[in-house]
């Protein structure tokens, strides 16, 4: 299996994209404008315990309250943490929640962003990521990541752990991710020193912090995709950016030297995206029906509550009987479903109609075909069986908001019925059209026709991207605006046209 990892880098935004065999799986998005909060380390200060609810309000600096429920927090108070910032034994209390009051300092990292009109998803159980190591300051627990499956590669493992963690005299405890297969002491050696390292900087800048402050913020999505990657069946890593280019090289040869050899400067005029259909794929996947190849088709759509998946026979009425049919489209669906599942970034509560199977050895199959599409899944996934009603109940762990979410924004003129692209993602988009026109036709100067709400976001928040297509290009860009225009149409004339 062929895998590459594409990164995009434009004025203000970021994208990766996980292609396996010519097809894209995942995409990812940072905007330079809005914060990454999962991962993030904060000193916060408690709003408010809500002991009805288990929980409590923490505020961490954010527009809303972080959400912490007991059992995010660990049974020892943080009352005394020694010279390493870890917690001293002995400090039991009756239950968790009774460790906070109103008022109270915490260190508290975020798990899940903000979604919805929820806030942040908030633990007191610390943890710090690296390429092969996850360290965890308030534990002693040494865990094996569930997808090396090899018992020896296990057990070589846990030993090397604990040798290097006596011998560094580094407490507290690890989980060795799925990139450790295979990693050498010296690899792991690094690991450990580098976040030894980040962990005291966290301690020491928590004394030195009043609440609400962020403490800790992960490492940019560019680098946080190559440290995450898993360089099984790994080809090539291309980043159009060099400034980036130079600082994934640079992070690689440090942390990950059997990935610096696959990262490349992606230097030709056709954008980046444009390769394995990139740009259209991301299209698809705002759209709520899926076309299967049989001429099926998934319907998707998501809530603040829960994602509904409707599988279709469509025009497929196949070559035997019905229920031959209705199997051949489920099992289908079951491998596409999982896919979207990746691409759109769907998580939470996901319930799934596939079309009803008379045999039970059928339902049992399509079970199966969809547990082994989601192991490539790095999100946590639990499936459930056919419910007495034909449906199919699973979860899938969400830590950030899906790509629609991050995409559009709801529509002003339904009243959030529906959604639209953001002018944000419109300015994007004009922006790659305009570099992908230019590149091909070389004109001297331009004009833009835009809508209004387009001429107003490039005014303001996207005034650079204007700014640095002309640098780019060297090219003169004139801006118009057409009243008629929808929000989302614009047209792109070389001058010397007219």
């Amino acid at each position: 299996m062929s895998k590459q990892l594409l990164i995009n880098v434009t004025a203000g935004l970021t994208r990766t994209a996980l292609v396996e065999d010519g097809l894209l799986q995942e995409v990812n998005l940072e905007k330079s404008n809005e914060a990454r909060l999962v991962g993030n380390i904060y000193k916060g200060k408690v709003s408010r315990v809500m002991p009805g609810m288990q929980a409590a309000f923490v505020d961490i600096g954010e527009e809303r309250a972080g959400f912490l429920h007991e059992s995010d927090i660990p049974l020892l108070n943080q009352e005394g943490l020694d010279q390493d910032g870890l917690e001293q034994p002995g400090q039991e209390v009756r239950n968790n929640l009774s460790s906070i009051h109103d008022g109270k300092s915490l260190l508290v990292q975020v798990v899940k962003s903000p979604f919805g009109t929820k806030g942040a998803r908030l633990s007191m159980r610390l943890s710090l990521s690296a390429r092969y190591l996850v360290y965890m300051p308030q534990s002693n627990h040494l865990g094996i990541s569930q997808r090396i499956e090899n018992e020896e590669e296990r057990e070589r493992l846990k030993g090397l752990i604990s040798d290097l963690s006596e011998q560094q005299s580094f407490r507290g405890g690890f989980i060795a991710r799925t990139a450790a297969e295979g990693a050498s002491s010296e690899q792991l050696d690094t690991d450990m020193a580098y976040l030894k390292g980040r962990w005291h900087e966290v301690v020491e800048l928590s004394k030195k912090s009043k609440p609400p402050a962020n403490i800790h913020a992960d490492i940019p999505l560019a680098l946080r995709a190559v440290r995450d990657i898993s360089s099984s069946g790994l080809d090539a890593i291309q980043v159009d950016s060099k400034h980036d280019f130079e600082s994934i090289k640079e992070f690689t040869s440090k942390y990950c030297p059997n990935l610096a050899p696959l990262v490349s400067h992606y230097q030709e005029p056709r954008p980046l995206c444009d390769l394995f259909s990139i740009e259209d794929e991301i299209t698809r996947a705002l759209q709520p029906s899926v076309p299967l190849k049989s001429g099926g088709s998934l319907v998707i759509e998501q809530t603040e509550a829960m994602v509904t998946i409707d599988v279709n026979t469509g025009a497929f009425v196949g070559n035997r009987d019905l229920e031959e049919t209705v199997f051949r489209t489920n099992l289908e669906a079951a491998s596409a479903l999982a896919r979207q599942l990746r691409l759109r970034n769907l998580g939470g509560i996901i319930v799934i109609d596939f079309i009803d199977m008379e045999l039970k050895d059928h339902q049992r199959q399509v079970i199966r075909a969809l547990e082994a599409a989601l192991e490539h899944d790095k999100a946590t996934t639990i499936v459930s069986e056919f419910s007495k009603i034909g449906l199919i109940e699973m979860t899938r762990k969400r830590a950030s908001e899906s790509l629609i979410s991050a995409l559009c924004e709801p529509c002003p003129e339904c009243l959030g019925s529906a959604v639209v692209k953001s002018a944000e993602t419109i300015g994007f988009d004009l922006y790659r059209e305009v570099l992908r026109r230019c590149l091909k036709l070389q004109p001297k100067s331009i004009l833009v026709w835009v809508s209004e709400q387009l001429s107003e976001y490039l005014q303001k928040e996207g005034i650079g991207l204007i700014t640095e297509l002309e640098a780019q290009l060297s090219c003169t860009i004139e801006k118009r605006v057409e009243s008629r225009y929808s929000r989302d149409q614009f047209d792109i004339v070389p001058l010397e046209n007219l």
